[in-house]
């Protein structure tokens, strides 16, 4: 997703904000168009894109970050090779509705014999993605006489009304199309901020753009493969060839990594300092109202952390309007003392509160910005500080340290949000800082644990009865995020879907019990009535139960016979089912499969089936302890989850009472 990047800003750019705003000409659009091309329109394949059902021709990319007029101009020529390509008739600009918008959209098609259907119809918007921080859009629409032959084309344009949108441009040149030929160019903002100072990184292409003597950066690129999106891999983004254009405010544009992020630490600290403040005269007061003499440190620590958690949290709340939103930044701005008084910050604000809390009660803390793994994969040889764009609190206890984010909502104190664990940041001091990397929990502590008490109904094959399913850790926070603008019959109807996506059929689930969303620390609890109808089968005088009730999430994972990109797991964690099933009067077990555990120290499977004096137990776990695998670990990973719906395709065979059984 090419526009989930991160809003935090670098050190250096509240002033260069100030400057953004003041009125700057807007450049008229350049693109429009292209001539019907006889050569195009008889092409029917692509030798370097061979099976392609359709192809991007021609596409181009002009940005102008001005700073008050901020805006992008795409087009796109796509040719249609096969059948199959004309979904490519359907088409979807994504953009962000908080911060941009699509406008002076045009399209067209060409049909083979070069006639032309221009598009008179209308978009609309369509939301494909919700987000804490965001409401990630689509301006749809659809092409008419598209038939393989035909060439679409369409072009429009990105409006940022966000002007910190300037700070973050980039190019991402891989799509999912072969793409024959591209071009791109940026104009970069340079009015009224003469100290500015500018440069860019480039990934999966042979050589980056230049700059010519009208300061606009010019690229032209050809032959890009197209992008193939797989489950469980690192950020989209990362992983395509893309250019991003980082803005700094530094004197000297510095070459050598070390020196850059010395420099960059010392400044990020500095600002860090003027925010937590060195008084903490007012930070010891609260913290009396908070903690007593007699607790341990930890004690303390724990407690200061529930406390912040109880402010109001603006991150978390739903967009407000314009006006209110204005009315919040104002309200928002200050020190940790402000936002102490207020009752009130954002997440970031509200992390830097507790480090001046767990100061001015006397413990060992240390700031630490983290680059958010959920948008990248941090490079500091990149030498991009905005990439360190997530905050953590580390506090030093005797003989352990503890990692703290007070301002996520719904995260156990000493536990961190799945994108700042395992991931590379800078602990801060005056000195400029230490790299680090935050540390993954194990995964017990963030496990999905079934447990189920069934009945047999041997004249249906159905089994009925209770299902308890505890969340811990991030499995139980990550859903309280998701679901913590709704209400009630909504996160009934979350926990419901939730069970029909486990079981491999037709399911009835009921939640009957209220689970707590509202908690960081205890387990989120759901109760269900549970019916799966005709699950047990009869084969002659035999009925077949298959064990692996649970099983459906890893029904088709990693089957394909290829990967491309990395393997990547948000965060280690477990599965845990405990089922027991009730037989009837006068049936019994006649035979269950045998035990299975593969234990490959960062994934591991064990099964179990037992008669319990003709009481039907089930035992399933499946432990996952790594977050990435290169691509040669995916045939053993592959073989691995074959493995696991093996064992859970086994079956336990029943009998009635009048027919000889053994166990």
């Amino acid at each position: 997703m090419s526009r989930l990047r991160s809003l935090a800003l670098p050190a250096f750019s509240a002033s260069i904000i100030l400057v953004a705003f003041l009125l700057s000409p807007q450049c008229a659009s350049a693109i429009g168009f292209q001539p019907v091309s006889p050569d195009e329109l008889k092409l029917t394949s692509e030798p370097k894109a061979p099976g392609a059902t359709a192809i991007i021709l021609f596409r181009q990319v002009d940005r102008d970050d001005n700073g008050r007029t901020t805006h992008e101009d795409d087009y796109f020529r796509i040719k249609i090779l096969k059948e199959e390509g004309r979904k490519h008739a359907d088409i979807e600009i994504p953009f962000i509705k908080e911060y941009e918008d699509v406008t002076n959209l045009h399209a067209r098609t060409i049909r083979p014999d070069g006639t032309i259907a221009e598009f008179t119809g209308k978009a609309f918007d369509k939301t494909i993605v919700k987000s804490k921080d965001w409401k990630y859009l689509a301006k749809t629409f659809t092409l008419t006489d598209v038939q393989p032959g035909s060439i679409i084309e369409y072009y429009y344009t990105i409006d940022f009304n966000d002007q910190s949108r300037v700070f973050f441009s980039h190019w991402i040149v891989s799509n999912e199309l072969f793409t024959k030929h591209a071009k791109f160019s940026l104009k970069p903002y340079t009015m009224f901020h003469q100290g500015l100072r500018f440069r860019w990184n480039w990934q999966g292409i042979a050589e980056g753009p230049k700059q010519g003597a009208d300061h606009i950066v010019r690229m032209e690129v050809n032959d890009i493969p197209a992008f193939e999106t797989e489950k469980f891999m690192p950020p989209e983004d990362e992983l395509k060839a893309h250019v991003d254009f980082i803005y700094s405010s530094d004197p000297v544009l510095e070459p050598d990594t070390d020196r850059y992020w010395k420099r960059a630490g010392k400044q990020i600290n500095e600002n860090v300092e003027g925010v937590v403040g060195k008084k903490l005269s007012a930070m010891v007061q609260a913290v009396s109202q908070i903690v007593s003499p007699s607790d341990s440190s930890e004690e303390k620590a724990q407690k200061i952390y529930a406390r912040v958690q109880q402010l109001r949290n603006t991150t978390y709340e739903v967009r407000k309007t314009e006006e209110e939103k204005k009315r919040e930044k104002e309200k928002n701005e200050g020190t940790v003392e402000d936002f102490w008084k207020r009752g009130i910050g954002n997440r970031f604000q509200l992390t830097w509160l507790y480090l001046a809390l767990t100061r001015a009660a006397g413990l060992d803390a240390q700031g630490v910005m983290v680059s958010d793994r959920a948008n990248y994969l941090f490079n500091p040889n990149l030498r991009d500080e905005r990439k360190l764009d997530a905050n953590v609190v580390l506090l030093h206890f005797k003989g352990k340290d503890v990692y703290c984010d007070p301002g996520a909502a719904y995260i156990p104190y000493g536990m961190l949000p799945w994108a700042k664990a395992g991931a590379r940041g800078l602990k801060l001091d005056k000195d400029g800082g230490q790299w680090i990397t935050t540390p993954l929990p194990d995964s017990n502590l963030s496990q999905i644990a079934r447990k189920a008490t069934l009945n047999l109904i041997p004249e249906t094959g159905a089994v009925e009865g209770k299902l308890i399913i505890t969340y811990t850790g991030l499995e139980a926070s990550t859903r309280r995020v998701e679901e913590r603008n709704v209400d009630e019959t909504a996160h009934k109807k979350f926990l419901e879907n939730e069970v029909r996506e486990l079981v491999p059929s037709a399911v009835e689930a009921e939640l009957v019990n209220k689970p707590d969303w509202h908690s960081s620390s205890t387990p989120l609890i759901a109760e269900f009535d549970l019916k799966i109808p005709g699950w047990a089968e009869a084969a002659g005088r035999r009925v077949m139960l298959p064990v692996g009730l649970f099983s459906s999430p890893e029904k088709h994972v990693f089957d394909h016979a290829k990967r491309v990109h990395p393997i990547y797991f948000r965060y280690p964690s477990g599965r845990v089912d405990d089922v027991t099933i009730e037989l009837p009067e006068g049936w019994r077990i006649s035979s269950v499969p045998p035990a299975n555990n593969e234990d490959q120290k960062i994934i591991a499977y064990s099964s179990k089936v037992e008669n319990d004096k003709g009481v039907l137990h089930i035992s399933r776990k499946f432990t996952t302890d790594v977050i990435f695998l290169d691509t040669k670990y995916y045939p053993a990973l592959q073989d691995f989850y074959r493995m696991i719906r093996t064992s859970d395709e086994q079956q336990v065979v029943l009998l009635p009472g009048t027919a000889n059984a053994s166990n």
